[in-house]
């Protein structure tokens, strides 16, 4: 029998997942991560409210999908670490029976995984799929063994898509997927802009520190990225005005990070 190689942790370089694990109050992160992190803070302090109200936005959208709109399946790319209320989580309180499918290809995030993304149900399935976005045709022929693709599916980039090195880039990972599902099919997306010169600062700082660049776009780039859908109400907002009224938490002003929640024609 072939030996398998444990993958490789850099402890010594900080990573996004980490970070953002850790501007969540998460506890899955090194020293390194916590140094970045916490001068990230220091440039932007509302990175940890970006961070927080992401994880809000997931929860309302993925209850939006499966309790309003019967949505059963979910393809969440970039994953990122396991916190609390994961999407299979959210979609199986509502859809005992919903698939979940995560995607992700940094080996910390893999290791929580195959721990803590397990169905909540019997009736569910929640698996991982190890890949990186950037091969998106990959991604959609490892999750036909997992969904049915002629049944509507959410997918979602939470967050993530400032990982891809060019617009185009971007543009071409969403289509590929999106491309691959079915007519009543939905995507769930947001991400940073660049309508915040700190936000922008922190970008760049964290690219400076050996980690991988992340890229804050336009408004009207992210919202290009539904070019071709139907954005279901209140359309294209900061994560914290999407259904607000159905927020778990107080009040929170508009920040520096837009998406939506679309339909597939």
């Amino acid at each position: 029998m072939a030996d398998v190689q444990t993958p490789v942790i850099r402890t010594d370089i900080p990573h996004s997942a980490r970070i953002w694990n850790y501007w969540m109050g998460g506890k899955d992160h090194y020293e390194i991560d916590k140094i970045a992190g916490d001068a990230g803070l220091a440039v932007d302090p509302d990175i940890s409210t970006m961070a927080v109200q992401s994880r809000q936005f997931l929860i309302r959208a993925v209850r939006f999908l499966a309790k309003e709109r019967g949505i059963k399946q979910f393809l969440d790319i970039g994953t990122g670490l396991p916190t609390m209320q994961n999407t299979h989580e959210v979609a199986q309180g509502v859809t005992p029976e919903a698939r979940v499918v995560y995607v992700d290809n940094d080996p910390l995030v893999l290791t929580h995984a195959r721990a803590l993304l397990t169905s909540t149900t019997d009736e569910g399935v929640t698996t991982y799929i190890e890949s990186d976005f950037h091969e998106p045709e990959q991604i959609v022929a490892d999750a036909r063994n997992v969904l049915n693709f002629n049944e509507p599916i959410a997918v979602m980039f939470m967050g993530v898509l400032g990982h891809a090195k060019t617009y185009d880039e971007l543009l071409r990972i969403v289509g590929t997927v999106l491309g691959a599902v079915p007519s009543g099919s939905y995507l769930i997306m947001w991400d940073g802009t660049d309508d915040s010169q700190a936000y922008v600062t922190l970008c760049e700082n964290y690219t400076g520190t050996g980690g991988t660049p992340y890229i804050p776009r336009t408004q009207a780039q992210i919202l290009g990225a539904f070019d071709g859908l139907e954005l279901v109400e209140p359309g294209f907002t900061s994560i914290t005005e999407w259904r607000a009224e159905t927020a778990e938490v107080g009040e929170v002003r508009p920040i520096s990070a837009y998406g939506g929640v679309a339909r597939k024609p």
